[in-house]
């Protein structure tokens, strides 16, 4: 597996599907599966900027991670966001026969990512909402990336500006250098 970790708006969805597409990978992102679900309650916890319950997105993300058995790689696309996700996928890798080849983290700066949010466009992305899950992003990112360094789970920080062409360049070299293509 290889896990996409930024905020909302440093592009993990676009290079996700772009490194899915070229590889014959599967992209499974959490945010995604979610809006595609319709459940109006997880809908509405989403547009409040408020992150799914650990049991209901463990659930679902593992349902999806065995659907994807037959695809050689899989890249998860906003999960995990909380530590004991984190902890839940460490624990389960066997369950699914997979592990975690590399923790890529896009980094934009904040006036940037405000601004892919606005022209993004999306119903969950209020200003209140963007707020809400920068602050939920900052205040969980680190102890989550401590858990993978510590797991000797190898994690790389990607500068996330620049075109879509430019940004996936850096990232495909990232997993040339580490063999993971």
């Amino acid at each position: 597996m290889i896990i996409f970790f930024g905020p909302a708006g440093a592009g993990k969805s676009m290079q996700g599907q772009i490194l899915a597409a070229r590889m014959g990978w599967r992209w499974l992102s959490a945010g995604q599966i979610l809006r595609d679900a319709h459940d109006p309650e997880l809908l509405q916890t989403m547009s409040e900027g408020k992150l799914i319950p650990h049991e209901v997105i463990t659930r679902i993300m593992s349902e999806a991670i065995s659907k994807a058995g037959d695809i050689d790689q899989i890249i998860l696309d906003g999960f995990p966001r909380q530590f004991e996700q984190a902890e839940w996928l460490l624990n389960s890798r066997s369950d699914h026969g997979r592990d975690i080849g590399l923790v890529v983290v896009l980094e934009v700066p904040r006036a940037e990512l405000l601004n892919r949010l606005r022209i993004r466009g999306r119903v969950d992305d209020t200003p209140e909402a963007i707020d809400e899950r920068l602050a939920i992003y900052r205040e969980e990112m680190y102890p989550i990336l401590g858990l993978f360094t510590s797991n000797r789970i190898p994690v790389v920080h990607i500068d996330g500006t620049g075109n879509v062409g430019q940004i996936h360049d850096r990232i495909f070299l990232e997993l040339q250098n580490r063999e993971l293509v």
